[in-house]
């Protein structure tokens, strides 16, 4: 549904450099990246509130590189909604509409129809500073859809709201996509947004692409060591890999840790803190991986604890707080830690 070719803008100050992105018809597509990565500007590009220094834009198969805004066929949703301050909820829905010289009745039945879907049909005569932040994003979401586009576009819709409000949109973001067969896409620094909603996610670094995948792709298996410590891979090391037999050995020069993926050379691996277990006693078990260490460091973050082991090498290992206590973990005492070869991935 869109396709980006080679895609490059110089603002002097920042750039988006040769970005090349697919996103399939009714896919909902996240792109994460920390602040400053170029979400923002990129998605401004597609809509075509910037024109590309170079490069292609593609909307289900037709170039829309020099096509005016309004010619795009996308809604926008802004992360400050951008509503009409002197319009009412009922006027900023149909502008849309008004523009394109529907007809007034048949104006108010879609209005009507789209504001009950939206759940917000008893603040239609409201102005858009006496609504919550919710209720303000409902209404910027509605005059989005209302025009029906094959593009919906949002920026951070979730970012000025509570928990609560947050994740009563998400729903609704989820009911949208499936009613409207629509595809979208999705800026957000937030991880939670991108693994409840995406059906591929892109990680955007200073202007480029870094990696493009699934949720759990890009989660579990990141395609570089900025991708890794962006999505929260706690365990990074560097080693030099050799295959033995149908397993990859990565020597780290303190550790020697074994995974199923082949490569060979100097390598990165992680290991997500989630995939390892602990035993205060030597225990047998179908892992490959099997070190003993000891507690370094012991962080208390609410519903589970943080450990620092050290087996030679840092390792970073998740316990709930009842385990923690059958444990009876303490700074240095000697603990087993065991993961699986299939939990190791080289980069």
């Amino acid at each position: 549904m869109i396709k980006i070719e080679n895609l490059s803008k110089d603002w002097k100050e920042f750039k988006i450099d040769q970005v090349n992105l697919e996103v399939k018809p009714n896919e909902y597509f996240v792109i994460l990246g920390p602040s400053g990565s170029g979400k923002t500007m990129l998605l401004e590009l597609i809509a075509g509130i910037w024109y590309p220094d170079s490069g292609k834009i593609y909307l289900d198969n037709k170039d829309i590189t020099d096509a005016s805004l309004e010619k795009r066929g996308v809604g926008f949703v802004y992360q400050n909604y951008m509503l009409f301050p002197h319009k009412t909820v009922f006027e900023n829905i149909a502008f849309g509409l008004n523009l394109r010289k529907i007809p007034k009745k048949e104006i108010k039945i879609k209005v009507q129809e789209m504001m009950e879907l939206l759940n917000i049909s008893h603040l239609k005569d409201r102005l858009p500073r006496t609504l919550s932040g919710g209720e303000q994003q409902r209404t910027a979401l509605a005059r989005a859809l209302i025009v029906y586009p094959k593009v919906l576009l949002m920026d951070e819709p979730l970012s000025a709201l509570d928990r609560k409000t947050r994740d009563e949109l998400m729903l609704l973001l989820k009911e949208i996509h499936q009613k409207f067969d629509i595809t979208i896409i999705h800026v957000t620094h937030n991880f939670d947004e991108a693994l409840q909603l995406a059906d591929r996610v892109a990680i955007m670094k200073q202007g480029t692409i870094s990696q493009v995948g699934n949720v759990e792709e890009v989660f579990r298996r990141p395609a570089n060591g900025f991708v890794a410590s962006f999505v929260g891979v706690e365990n990074i090391l560097k080693g030099t890999a050799t295959m033995d037999g149908d397993v990859t050995q990565i020597n780290t020069g303190n550790t020697v840790i074994v995974s199923t993926e082949q490569k060979t050379g100097p390598v990165h691996i992680t290991v997500r803190p989630e995939d390892i277990t602990l035993s205060s006693q030597k225990v047998t078990t179908s892992a490959r991986n099997v070190f003993e260490g000891r507690v370094k460091e012991i962080a208390d973050l609410g519903t589970l604890i943080r450990l620092t082991i050290d087996v030679g090498d840092p390792l970073i290992v998740f316990l709930t707080r009842q385990s923690f206590l059958d444990l009876e973990i303490n700074i240095g005492k000697s603990v087993w830690t065991y993961f699986k070869a299939t939990a190791v991935h080289v980069f």
